[in-house]
């Protein structure tokens, strides 16, 4: 055991020393590998990012902290328990799902957004499920006390909404760093109770920040992500969300991931809710390095989260911090945890909190005295009970105060008085179709599939006859946007080329690997950038991701497209909880598009349904209630601005055009869910002339029937109203039985909200004739439990209840 022994270049336990005893070398790998810290990093395959770990951990007296640096952390880690404190003493029955037992996590946090800003990070934007939230809300964020202390107070709110709960709720705020003496901005978005739903927003978020920062490496924005040990390792959207780390277009440039390890999930052990050894496991597919601590030991903590940080910064790759610890209550303050885990929670009440431990350790230290231990407690009790006292003073709420993505200036640069228009000049709609349907230029020498010549042959000739078909009315939207200024992200399964071979937006070299081009990132010297993405097989973790992208800036047309309408079923939680319901909850707009190619064309039931019933069902609008001022025309302004999203099924490429404009256009923001053809894509009735795109035109919430129906509406015996591909074979079957003057066809473009102005029109129009609504689904499904109600309501005021 003392014999010297020569150290191998893998190691840095000797520092200077070349030689040390077997003693010496096993006393120090197990003071650092064997105590209050694990670290797991040798399956990474890069020897460079070993050996950069084992630096920062094996040097002789890298662990050593100052004592401004102890002081420091005892400052932040007061703050974080007392505040805990405070609260159970104010409110003991209220939840607040408190930090108690990892109370050093608000010392991790902080330390590294010290160390991040320090190495030029401006904005953070931050993940967090409920646990902690309001402590980090408080001593992270500085969000006023009086504030949050009134979330306890049950007080009406200035602004329309329903709000959420308090540990739900997110905010936004720019301050200065003392540590570093520099400004950072602090984005901690809004979660719902679905734990780690919200990383592929707050992904979202940081890589749209990145774009417009022109950050091309992450270097000033950057993603923190804080979760809890059972869901890390229960919830497959971890996985999901964690696999983008190294994709071209999804990627934030590393994220480090906070663990708050309680080491039970509510009531659940880890021996029943996973199959790995830790909850950290899921990691280590994207070679990301885990270090382990107790969180009992805040100086080793807040080392390995300068660790971190650093990580972070050096590689741009993912890296978790497990912080182990322990939750002192039940899942909440009201749970009893002794019903299930008698055994832990008698040890976890006999147990000293980690504050009173590092205070004792501190004070053997002599870095602090028990007058300045006294005295440092009493002066934040003091700002906390300033804080409760001015929270009695407020009577009412405002939402919009924890707004987390604020659009500062959007709103007021507005005309709110009527929909803009949004057709476009013939000459720009030529330029754009002819730029979309060229080869690349011949100094390229680009090599094309014979089909895809074919395909831009086509487009060329569609171009010179000034008509449109789908994908053609796609790009005239898109590229006239773009042309505009405005930024244009495409993203889904296989979007580049189209589910059904349609778009063919990247056209690739047919020799050479990697090589592409694409038309719409060439149509104007000075225009936006567009951005295509082929995402991963992922539906929830891609929709947050786009979701998010679209909280940062309204000046954008954001789209996620399915690669089927049915696809977006994984992703339901995502629609339910964020896009449905955010602005009700959180006041936060997005102007997000979902794309879903919907049809029964027998492809099986999976293949088929974009689940238009389920968007309807979830559209606030009330059925039994006319918009004041029916006959208004700014009707369908009020209603899209007081609805929850807009729901719409389009039968022609001009009105897929105008609505896709209009989404940018609106003096607001609102989700819009938007059913595409399959087989539609090239049917010939599926065509649009220019005209119905230039100036003076705008999106048709119905199409009324211009035939012979239309020429002498007495003599029309049936009134049928539909929404999307059912138009066309019902358009045939009526020319098949020649039925062209005893039958209209009226087209629903928009379901929701519902046109009640323009039925009410066409049921006057065609008084004597037999009203029905046609949907190729099934009776239970599509539109029809939605519209049922509302056709009455557009007849109550002009017809008898018959």
């Amino acid at each position: 055991m003392d014999c010297n022994f020569k150290l191998p270049a893998t190691t840095y336990i000797g520092g200077k020393e070349e030689e040390l005893t077997l003693r010496e070398i096993l006393k120090r790998l197990e003071k650092i590998y064997c105590g209050t810290m694990g670290i797991e990093y040798m399956y990474i395959y890069s020897d460079g990012k070993r050996d950069w770990i084992r630096q920062r951990l094996e040097k002789p007296g890298c662990m050593e902290i100052s004592k401004d640096k102890k002081l420091l952390i005892f400052k932040r880690l007061l703050r974080a328990t007392r505040f805990e404190a405070f609260l159970a003493r104010k409110w003991a029955a209220e939840k607040r799902f408190g930090l108690e037992g990892c109370d050093v996590m608000i010392p991790c946090l902080k330390e590294i957004i010290d160390v991040s800003s320090n190495l030029g990070v401006e904005s953070f934007v931050i993940g967090l499920a409920h646990r902690g939230r309001l402590n980090t809300l408080a001593n992270v964020c500085r969000k006023p006390l009086d504030q949050i202390f009134s979330q306890f107070h049950s007080l009406d709110a200035q602004d329309l909404g329903s709000g959420d709960v308090k540990y739900h709720l997110g905010t936004f705020t720019e301050r200065l760093n003392r540590v570093t003496n520099k400004n950072v901005r602090l984005c901690l978005v809004a979660n719902p109770s679905h734990l780690e739903s919200v990383n592929p927003v707050a992904q979202g978020k940081a890589r749209s920040e990145q774009f417009y920062r022109g950050d091309l490496e992450g270097r000033k924005t950057m993603c923190i992500l804080i979760h809890g040990d059972a869901s890390f390792s229960g919830q497959g959207i971890v996985y999901e969300s964690m696999h983008l780390s190294d994709l071209p277009s999804y990627t934030v440039h590393g994220i480090v991931h906070i663990v708050i390890n309680n080491q039970i999930g509510f009531t659940t052990d880890p021996r029943f809710s996973r199959s790995s050894p830790n909850c950290t496991d899921v990691a280590r597919v994207v070679n990301a390095p885990i270090f382990h601590v107790n969180a009992d030991d805040p100086e080793a903590s807040v080392h390995l989260s300068k660790i971190c940080a650093e990580w972070r910064a050096a590689w741009r790759q993912d890296v978790v911090l497990d912080l182990v610890g322990y939750r002192r209550n039940g899942h909440n303050e009201a749970d009893e945890p002794m019903f299930t885990q008698p055994l832990m929670y008698t040890k976890i009440r006999a147990h000293k909190p980690v504050f009173d431990i590092y205070c004792e350790k501190l004070l053997d230290e002599k870095v602090i005295t028990k007058e300045l231990l006294k005295q440092s407690i009493d002066e934040y009790d003091a700002i906390l009970e300033k804080g409760f006292e001015e929270a009695k003073k407020i009577t009412t709420i405002k939402y919009s105060d924890w707004l987390d993505s604020p659009w500062t200036g959007f709103f007021q640069s507005r005309d709110n008085s009527k929909v803009p228009c949004t057709g476009v000049d013939e000459k720009i709609l030529c330029h754009i179709g002819y730029k979309f349907s060229s080869p690349p230029p011949p100094e390229q020498n680009f090599v094309l599939h014979k089909g895809i010549e074919r395909i831009l042959a086509a487009r060329k000739q569609l171009v010179d006859d000034r008509t449109a078909d789908w994908a053609l009315g796609e790009a005239l939207a898109m590229g006239s946007l773009l042309r505009e200024g405005v930024h244009v992200r495409l993203s889904g399964e296989d979007v580049e080329r189209g589910t059904f071979s349609h778009r063919h937006h990247v056209l690739h070299h047919q020799t050479i690997d990697k090589v592409t081009y694409c038309a719409m990132k060439c149509l104007y010297p000075d225009q936006a950038l567009y951005s295509v993405c082929n995402s991963s097989l992922s539906e929830m973790g891609i929709l947050g991701f786009e979701h998010g992208y679209s909280m940062t800036n309204p000046n954008a047309l954001v789209i996620w497209e399915t690669q089927f309408g049915d696809f977006y079923n994984t992703a339901q939680s995502i629609v339910d909880a964020f896009i449905s319901s955010g602005e009700m909850k959180w006041v936060r707009q997005s102007g997000l598009v979902i794309m879903m190619p919907h049809g029964l064309e027998g492809q099986g039931p999976e293949h088929s349904s974009g689940r238009v019933e389920r968007f309807l069902q979830m559209s606030d609008d009330d059925p039994d209630t006319l918009p004041d001022d029916c006959d208004d025309n700014n009707v369908p302004l009020k209603q899209l601005r007081t609805i929850n999203w807009i729901v719409a099924n389009c039968t022609t490429p001009a009105n897929w055009f105008h609505i896709m404009r209009r989404q940018v256009a609106l003096p607001f923001r609102k989700p819009l869910v938007l059913l595409t053809p399959k087989t539609g894509l090239r049917h010939p009735l599926a065509r649009s002339n220019f005209c119905d795109m230039m100036e003076g035109t705008e999106f048709q919430r119905i199409i009324p029937d211009y035939g012979p129906a239309s020429k002498s509406p007495n003599d029309v015996c049936k009134l049928v109203f539909c929404s999307g591909k059912v138009y066309f074979d019902l358009f045939k079957a009526r020319a098949e039985r020649r039925q062209e003057c005893k039958v209209a066809l009226v087209r629903v473009e928009q379901l929701c909200p519902f046109p009640y102005d323009l039925v009410k029109e066409q049921i006057l129009f065609y008084r004597e004739s037999e009203l029905i609504w046609a949907q190729e689904e099934h009776k239970n499904q599509g539109a029809w439990f939605y519209v049922q109600p509302r056709f009455k309501t557009a007849m109550t005021p002009d017809f008898d209840e018959g």
